[in-house]
């Protein structure tokens, strides 16, 4: 079974056939770096890059990056075996990114691969999977989808300008015209209980207005229950994470609503307040939440925890 609390608030893409960008990603801060297998390597340069990314992971992970994941090619495009076959072979390999998963049967097929080459050696070593929905096939079969392999899901991401492409629509500022599809993925991957739900891409990024641009979509695929966002450039990760990490207003509401909560029990009420208003049962469980994802982000709780320590409930 994969590992189901990996944070990944930023998913930075990395072309696995340019050593210098490889190299140069060892040395950020980020959840999670994704070797790219697909869009960014030429058919001609395939070979070249598996060779890369399995020589990547093979060497000991840097400080700063919690996950080094691989986007290998598609099902449907045939090379998804031989980029299999070859990464298997790390020790250090723990995600995969499945683009193009249209059907359960790309991910049965990743599954078969990876049990019959994944060495029993690492079998200390689970291997999940992050699947892209790319397509109006894909959006449709999504319950399908996140049935078919349990073991391996972790997450699911929408890859909006493929998706664009499918629909014969145009993306807008407003993104107003994926407004269907991301409520679509958001609320299927919490029906089956996946921990990530991967936002698209914000494809502009040099200037100040691609920066509020940035924070836009970031607050906006928030506000609809992503907890990440895919980023294309090393810039635009620091503002992912940030937004996609509770604030310090949140989390200190949490850690007085979850405090207040043990003296409540303590006291037998069923029903309290807190600044005047009334917590129940969904509340609490939102506190909770909130705390443990600031924890898992490394933000200082403790000390939170320690000021609020006699909060009452009212």
């Amino acid at each position: 079974m994969a590992a189901k609390n990996v944070l990944r608030r930023a998913m930075l893409y990395v072309p696995g056939s340019s050593q210098r960008f490889i190299d140069k990603s060892r040395l950020l801060s980020v959840d999670c770096v994704a070797y790219d297998l697909e869009d960014s390597v030429t058919p001609n340069r395939k070979v070249e890059a598996r060779a890369l990314v399995r020589k990547a992971l093979d060497q000991e992970a840097p400080s700063g990056v919690k996950e080094r994941a691989v986007r290998i090619n598609s099902v449907s495009s045939g090379l998804a075996l031989a980029d299999i076959e070859e990464l298997a072979k790390s020790k250090n390999l723990t995600t995969l990114v499945v683009p193009k998963v249209d059907s359960a049967s790309d991910l049965t097929f990743i599954s078969d691969v990876l049990a019959h080459t994944r060495s029993k050696e690492y079998s200390g070593t689970p291997v999940g999977v992050i699947a892209l929905i790319e397509s109006a096939r894909s959006l449709s079969n999504l319950p399908e989808i996140c049935r078919a392999a349990p073991h391996l899901l972790q997450g699911l991401t929408f890859a909006a300008e493929d998706f664009a492409l499918d629909m014969s629509i145009t993306r807008t500022p407003s993104l107003s015209e994926f407004l269907y599809a991301r409520q679509v993925i958001a609320t299927t991957a919490r029906a089956y209980n996946l921990p990530n739900i991967i936002d698209l891409v914000t494809t502009a990024f040099k200037s100040e207005a691609d920066q509020e641009t940035l924070v836009r979509e970031c607050e906006q695929g928030k506000s609809m229950g992503y907890n990440g966002k895919q980023c294309i450039h090393p810039s635009q990760v620091d503002t992912v994470q940030n937004i996609f990490s509770p604030s310090q207003k949140e989390v200190e509401w949490a850690v007085r609503i979850t405090i207040a909560q043990k003296r409540a029990e303590e006291q037998g009420k069923g029903a309290w307040a807190l600044d005047g208003k009334m917590i129940d049962a969904p509340v609490e469980g939102k506190a909770r939440a909130i705390v443990a994802k600031a924890e898992l982000c490394g933000l200082d709780v403790a000390s939170l925890k320690d000021r609020y320590k006699d909060q009452q409930p009212e």
